[in-house]
């Protein structure tokens, strides 16, 4: 196992720690006993970061991105590399043209949906550059002498901006929404007029997103860049506090709205006194950047909602919402009529609201942020999702539906972890996080000769229905119906010679599990998120029981 800051998923000798008070690892150090976390998906996760930000998977689109005399095709224009760039390096580029006419760089790009181009740029012999999109028709037009944009359009065009980041160096960017296929960049001596032969700009660090708002560069390569929360990375989400994160499992599951973020593309709807200005640079987004919605209201009656989806389920519609001045408020309902309508109030933080319809016989339609106090607020993050509760935000910048895969990770390998009869497993989960409505387990441990395994699920508040017994003849558990409590709670079953111990929250329970007396050397560890979500704040394995005084001191 690993350790994660002050969340844990490890195996510790038996006493808890080592002879110097540290906990110790005791897997094999072959990278055999790491756990693996799949997803299925880099941009369809996110987590809360140690800032109390949203943290996505984020993706560099473009191939050789800083290599301008590789895969991008140069018609009319010649690159120098070695020029002094933004960043301190000698990593920038002097882009020039050859003839007069067109001159361009270009990079053919197969993307649907809305998607930022950018690229950091510096005046030359010229000043200005155009950007310009294909197959989703966009185009802006750049002076890097006055830092602003001198015009920008286009069928598919959403917005367009320009930062400065020192020394004369600018990221310009375009946003549009489309089905796109080629990229270029054009040097420019003024508005409309294309350099000449011999004259030119500087350009650096070329990016394509999936969004809104152009993110931290990544350098890409042969293959795209990534950064951020990918397929693979453990989820230690911070939204309980900013000092102990949790490690997140959800299941799979849907976000339906179109747009999540873009709220004028398509089955999104403005009334009449509503307007909508997309990454209002008012405030920062839950993600710390400008790709925020403000909506100002001139009628206190009207709203804007999504509307076409055709559910039938339960359901439940989450949205970010934060008022400018604070007091604002808001209803939220579903299109359809049916449901039951709720009035929130905002403040001046953002707070994620929620509405749940269950499978009631009507067929609901989306999400409906109506009756806007006069004045402005701001949106972010819709989403509508099948199921009893809500899980974390999943992006969506597409014209269909987006999943997230269930989390899973697990060990698979042979361990040979412990003395054949005895085992510790604890555990400390805020267990009001969990939805106790899956009788499947979200960790099992199983072991070499002993038939089936031990497993933690959330079926119900009672203990009995937390203790998972699967594909065993070995095993057998015995519990009084006792709740778990609430909040977070510290639960440890403490193995040996055939019989285990119950703890929780520094009391002992005896005689929880009866079994083997033999063969419960530990084999494999499943951590599962197919089930439902849960926040795992730390588990614990121990090859060895403990003493009672140690499993009281490590549950209370």
């Amino acid at each position: 196992m690993s350790f994660y800051n002050d969340a844990s998923l490890v195996f510790l000798p038996s006493g808890g720690a080592g002879k110097d008070g540290k906990a110790y690892s005791i897997k094999p150090t072959d990278g055999s006993g790491d756990f693996t976390f799949s997803r299925g998906s880099n941009l369809t996760a996110t987590r809360v970061d140690s800032n109390g930000l949203i943290e996505k998977g984020r993706e560099n689109l473009l191939l050789q991105s800083n290599s301008f005399d590789t895969t991008w095709f140069l018609s009319d224009t010649s690159v120098t590399s070695g020029q002094s760039g933004y960043d301190g390096s000698n990593d920038a580029w002097l882009l020039n043209s050859t003839t007069t006419g067109s001159p361009r760089i270009q990079q053919i790009v197969s993307l649907s949906g809305v998607a930022t181009y950018s690229v950091y740029a510096k005046a030359a012999t010229d000043s200005f550059i155009q950007i310009r999109t294909f197959g989703a028709n966009s185009e802006a037009w750049f002076n890097l002498s006055s830092g602003t944009i001198a015009a920008a359009y286009g069928s598919q065009y959403i917005t367009s901006n320009i930062q400065s980041v020192g020394n004369g160096w600018y990221r310009c960017s375009v946003t549009f929404n489309g089905s796109l296929t080629t990229l270029r960049i054009y040097p420019a001596s003024a508005f409309g007029v294309y350099s000449t032969s011999g004259n030119g700009v500087y350009i650096q660090d070329a990016q394509l997103e999936q969004g809104l708002v152009a993110t931290e560069y990544i350098e890409s390569g042969a293959t795209k860049g990534k950064a951020g929360i990918l397929e693979h990375s453990p989820r230690f989400d911070y939204s309980g506090g900013a000092t102990c994160p949790s490690l997140l499992l959800e299941p799979q599951r849907t976000n339906l709205i179109e747009y999540s973020e873009y709220f004028e593309g398509s089955g999104w709807t403005a009334q009449a006194g509503i307007t909508l200005t997309a990454n209002t640079t008012e405030t920062l987004s839950p993600e710390g950047l400008n790709n925020a919605y403000k909506v100002v209201s001139t009628d206190a009656t009207k709203g804007f909602y999504f509307s076409g989806l055709n559910i039938t389920n339960a359901a439940v519609r989450t949205i970010y919402l934060k008022g400018s001045v604070g007091g604002e408020t808001i209803v939220f309902k579903d299109p359809s009529g049916f449901g039951t309508p709720s009035t929130k109030t905002l403040t001046t933080d953002w707070q994620r609201f929620e509405m749940a319809t269950t499978n009631d016989g009507n067929t609901y339609q989306g999400l409906f942020i109506d009756d806007i106090s006069v004045g402005t607020i701001y949106a972010y993050g819709a989403q509508v999702e099948e199921g009893s509760y809500p899980t974390s935000y999943i992006p969506n910048h597409s014209g269909g539906s987006v999943t997230r895969g269930a989390d899973s990770s697990n060990i698979t390998s042979g361990l040979s972890i412990g003395n054949g009869s005895e085992f510790g497993l604890y555990y400390e989960i805020d267990v009001d996080a969990i939805p106790r409505n899956s009788s499947s387990p979200f960790i099992q441990i199983q072991f070499t000769t002993a038939n089936g395994g031990v497993g933690i699920k959330g079926a119900s508040d009672a203990i009995a229905n937390y203790i998972d017994l699967y594909g065993t003849t070995d095993f057998s558990k015995y519990f009084s119906a006792r709740s778990m409590g609430n909040g977070i709670i510290k639960f440890f079953i403490n193995y040996s010679s055939g019989t285990g111990d119950f703890y929780l929250n520094g009391t002992k329970y005896t005689g929880a599990i009866s079994g083997s007396t033999s063969g419960c050397e530990i084999d494999s560890v499943y951590l599962l998120g197919s089930a439902y979500k849960l926040k795992a704040k730390q588990i614990l394995i121990f090859p060895t029981a403990l003493s009672d005084a140690e499993c009281i001191t490590l549950t209370s």
